[in-house]
């Protein structure tokens, strides 16, 4: 008798999806939306899938209610929604439909700029009121403006491509592409704050992380010109709230055109609803029939092939390997990813050039994964789109990063090492790390200066003066501002006289923490970052 597989669909899919999974007579499908948290982690336990949209949070708490789940399909691109860390510790596959509503997503912003330049909906709820006030809704011509695209991953590129076709000057900034290969797509390549003088319309597309979150926020605005407009599309929070309310109230932004918000649905007393000048969709990015239909027919192909025969497409967290493949690649696939994360926080200037240096026993690991995981660390933060093992390669291909791969038996200090070298215009940036039995992550140097620490959390990194009293000061700050301090790695270069310090803390240090730290006289840099 053929094994049979539970799938739980907790969001709504297009029914030619729901008719993909039903040729398939192993899978036994239940569906029941709009269940919270706690709630899904209450029925999930003998479930082997779960099919998503952006309505299911897959939390922690899911994943560790999930005893019997082994794939989360999320009929769409982003994956915010889901925990992918702990999905990824239990071994769930997840997966995505990367390309099936970009150009959904790319025409919404398109027809938002428009929509903003005229006034369109302002203009029809006037004359549905009874009102003909041809005067007070004097639009803009986009054609011979400058667009400024904030991020230029596949629909940040497909919107450039569109805003071309208005006859637009078209400038964009992407801290991972090349201005050779921005040229090729007819797009100026320039500095995030050139972006902000320069733009007539912004437009951002980039995920919502860390770097990311209020990206556009006062200091950016007081940098625009004034009448300039804004359109969201991409993720709630990206653009400030209050800061975008401000500017609109002092008449330095003319306009603003959003599909989302940080709190979805937003209250109905919203800061941003009050302005007659706000165009507000609710979060329609990928609302339309035919990117419906094919995120769903996508995705519930792909979970169906996994279940059944174990082939895995477009997994943003699980490379297509065997699962002997992965039992001992798994490691080194999680360090990989690591160090071009950690990477790419520390380069100030887009890579052309990324060594990545297998040493000792990893000499003799299969590379294109290990490789395709540093990637994928390296740009996930800049990209409107979610990479995988499969498409990083390709992506940074696409952008002029040149990949070598070298091998070194010898064992040195750890029995396996890998040390990823970034090249920018800037300089160059090197990490280290290792794995330590079968299991155990330890990051090992960082631009020349020895450490050992778990790649794990926050890490506050000081450049100092290697002098007394630089550890107790520092701890000190933190203390005060109630950070509490996890571990602490120093690295020394006894001749220079600097110290490389690392503070494994709790959460992340506020701004106004690291400038007051940068103020201490032995501390020459102060960095936070995540892994």
């Amino acid at each position: 008798m053929a094994e049979t597989f539970r799938v739980l669909m907790s969001d709504s899919l297009a029914p030619q999806g729901i008719e993909v999974l039903k040729r398939f007579p192993q899978l036994q499908i239940d569906i029941k939306t709009g269940l919270k948290p706690a709630e899904l982690a209450a029925i999930i336990a003998p479930y082997e899938a779960l099919l998503i949209r952006s309505g299911t949070r897959v939390t922690r708490e899911v994943i560790d209610a999930a005893t019997s789940l082994k794939v989360i399909g999320r009929a769409g691109v982003g994956v915010d929604n889901v925990d992918l860390e702990a999905a990824t510790r239990r071994g769930i596959v997840v997966m995505n439909s990367p390309t099936g509503n970009s150009i959904t997503t790319a025409e919404h912003a398109i027809s938002m700029m428009m929509a903003l330049a005229r006034h369109i909906p302002a203009a029809n709820a006037a004359l549905r009121a009874g009102k003909w006030e041809r005067g007070k809704f004097t639009g803009a011509e986009v054609c011979n403006k400058t667009l400024g695209v904030v991020g230029l991953g596949n629909i940040g590129r497909i919107v450039a491509d569109r805003a071309l076709g208005l006859k637009m000057k078209v400038i964009g900034y992407d801290p991972i592409l090349t201005s050779e290969a921005a040229a090729r797509a007819g797009i100026e390549l320039v500095s995030l704050d050139e972006l902000f003088q320069r733009a007539d319309f912004i437009t951002v597309h980039t995920p919502l992380t860390h770097d990311t979150t209020g990206l556009v926020g006062a200091a950016a605005f007081a940098k625009m010109k004034k009448g300039v407009r804004i359109i969201n599309c991409a993720r709630g929070g990206i653009v400030d709230e209050a800061a975008l309310a401000d500017a609109l109230a002092s008449g330095k932004v003319a306009g603003a055109a959003l599909d989302v918000f940080v709190e979805e649905p937003p209250p109905v007393d919203h800061p941003l609803l009050k302005f007659d000048n706000v165009i507000a969709t609710p979060h329609l990015g990928a609302a339309t029939d035919e990117a419906q239909v094919q995120v769903s027919v996508d995705i519930a192909q792909q979970v169906a092939e996994f279940l059944i025969d174990g082939t895995i497409r477009s997994a943003v967290n699980i490379p297509a390997l065997s699962p002997k493949e992965l039992e001992v690649l798994g490691p080194h696939l999680r360090l990989g990813e690591k160090l071009g994360r950690l990477a790419a926080q520390l380069i100030t200037d887009s890579p052309t050039e990324l060594t990545l240096a297998f040493g000792g026993e990893a000499a003799n690991l299969k590379p294109d994964a290990i490789t395709a995981a540093v990637l994928k660390g390296l740009m996930s933060g800049f990209l409107d789109e979610d990479l995988n093992y499969v498409n990083a390669p390709f992506i940074a291909r696409e952008r002029g990063i040149n990949v070598t791969e070298t091998r070194s038996r010898e064992i040195t200090d750890y029995l396996n090492t890998l040390t990823l070298t970034v090249r920018t215009r800037a300089g160059d940036h090197e990490v280290a790390g290792a794995v330590l039995g079968n299991r155990a992550l330890r990051l090992t140097r960082i631009d020349g200066y020895h450490v050992e620490a778990v790649p794990e959390g926050y890490f506050l990194m000081l450049h100092n003066r290697d002098v007394p009293g630089v550890v107790g000061a520092v701890g000190t700050m933190l203390g005060q501002a109630g950070i509490n301090i996890g571990g602490l790695e120093l690295g020394r270069d006894r001749v220079g006289g600097t110290a490389l310090s690392i503070f494994e803390v709790d959460e992340p240090v506020p701004q106004t923490v690291l400038d007051k730290l940068k103020t201490l006289p032995a501390i020459t840099a102060a960095t936070l970052l995540k892994l």
